[in-house]
């Protein structure tokens, strides 16, 4: 099922149960003269289900994140659309028509974010037992010390730090120690939904597969649904349920990913499909001509576990 989205067109619907529905999203930049970031943004987003959004460096992919969570600061601004969120409990929240102080409470405990450049958004002067446990305190005023410090030693174990970690600085761990400290701050209050902005640039690429797997796991374990933000496509390919592309501030194909792989409707989305080499070939043919003779990766979809 491959979605042209365009203005007005309703949300190309998944098959898992919703947790979120994004209807018509649109951001604009107000500057001199206005910018539109993200335009008529629909996807629904389904429990323990993992949306890939790719797409090129400043196509309004940390843009559409940052409106969903309502983190965005002027100039930007919430042109359009509608951001709901469907709660284990039934109840649908409108996410743009929270207060404040809900606002406040929703964040993190319902849904929470992975930043991108997370490795360096430690507090460096404060342990990392500290900084977990003020999460908790914000959000969980009514939890005692030793359930609070029960609470950050598991959730350091999730994600496969050693919970002696907690009495750690910052700068006394790795960056793939670091990026998995911000994961597991984010699931602290268990929320449903994760989004991650690229959570793992920068990292070598055994530590990143390793933190993939890691989140794949969790996710599986702990049912929430992720929104996993890169321009890495082949990377969305190997852990993804479904992808959605974004071109120029637009969703322009949304796909299950094995779909998108094999069919992909979409110019950009073949062209980003082409601009990895395959496993096949004379060495140095890609970078030569500029093209492959297929689309890299070699996937074997019925194999993936």
């Amino acid at each position: 099922m491959s979605a042209d989205l365009s203005l007005g067109q309703a949300p190309v619907r998944t098959t898992f149960g919703p947790v979120l529905t994004v209807k018509n999203l649109s951001v604009v930049y107000e500057t001199d003269h206005p910018v539109p970031a993200v335009k008529n943004a629909n996807f629904e987003l389904g429990r323990g289900e993992i949306l890939g959004l790719a797409g090129e460096s400043g196509c309004g992919k940390t843009t559409l994140a940052y409106a969903i969570n309502r983190l965005h600061q002027p100039p930007a601004r919430i042109a359009s659309g509608e951001v709901t969120f469907h709660d284990r409990d039934g109840q649908d929240v409108d996410l743009l028509e929270l207060e404040d102080e809900a606002l406040r409470r929703f964040r993190w405990s319902k849904l929470s974010m992975v930043f991108q450049g997370a490795m360096n958004a430690l507090n460096p002067v404060r342990t990392i037992g500290n900084q977990l446990d003020d999460t908790l305190r914000a959000h969980e005023p009514s939890l005692r010390k030793p359930a609070r410090q029960a609470r950050c030693a598991e959730v350091l174990r999730l994600v496969g730090v050693d919970p002696q970690r907690l009495r750690s600085y910052p700068h006394e761990l790795s960056g793939g120690m670091r990026q998995r400290v911000m994961i597991a701050m984010a699931m602290l209050l268990e929320p449903q939904v994760m989004i991650m902005d690229e959570p793992t640039t920068a990292l070598d690429v055994v530590v990143q597969r390793d933190i993939l797997r890691e989140i794949v796991r969790l996710k599986e374990e702990l049912n929430f649904a992720v929104i996993f933000i890169t321009h890495d496509l082949p990377l969305l390919l190997e852990i993804s349920d479904r992808i959605a592309v974004m071109l120029r501030g637009e969703i322009v194909e949304l796909d299950s990913a094995e779909s998108l792989y094999r069919s992909a409707s979409h110019p950009y989305t073949r062209k980003l499909l082409a601009s990895f080499p395959s496993l096949s070939g004379g060495r140095g043919a890609f970078i030569r001509s500029g093209e492959d003779s297929g689309f890299g990766g070699n996937y074997d979809f019925e194999e993936q576990p």
